[in-house]
């Protein structure tokens, strides 16, 4: 059989003084100063959610009108090397017409 651990000879202190009314007090104002703290990081939390979907509302907003902006300046862009196309084109057709080519010949070599 194991024996038992200490000795047999030990006194035993009976702490018969507590006062539960003052741990119960205790735990009680430390339990509503959590809640309390709770409660206001709740608070900042819907602040900073309300505040989070109104930038990314504007972020959206933002976004969109960037790709717009993108879009029109390809489109001038593409405008503008079309007409610089075009006039080069002509440049090139009025040189070859001033060199005394006819239109048939001008014709053929683009062909």
């Amino acid at each position: 059989m194991a024996r038992p651990k200490g000795s047999k000879n030990k006194t035993r202190i009976v702490n018969a003084n507590v006062d539960y009314a003052a741990v119960v007090a205790e735990k009680t104002a430390e339990k509503e100063k959590i809640e309390s703290e709770v409660a206001a990081l709740t608070t900042n939390l819907d602040d900073l959610k309300t505040q989070l979907k109104a930038k990314k509302a504007e972020l959206k907003a933002a976004t969109k009108e960037l790709t717009k902006a993108e879009n029109k300046k390809a489109a001038v862009e593409a405008k503008a090397a079309e007409e610089a196309k075009k006039g080069e084109a002509e440049d090139v057709l009025k040189k070859l017409l001033a060199s005394g080519m006819t239109a048939e010949e001008i014709l053929a070599k683009l062909q």
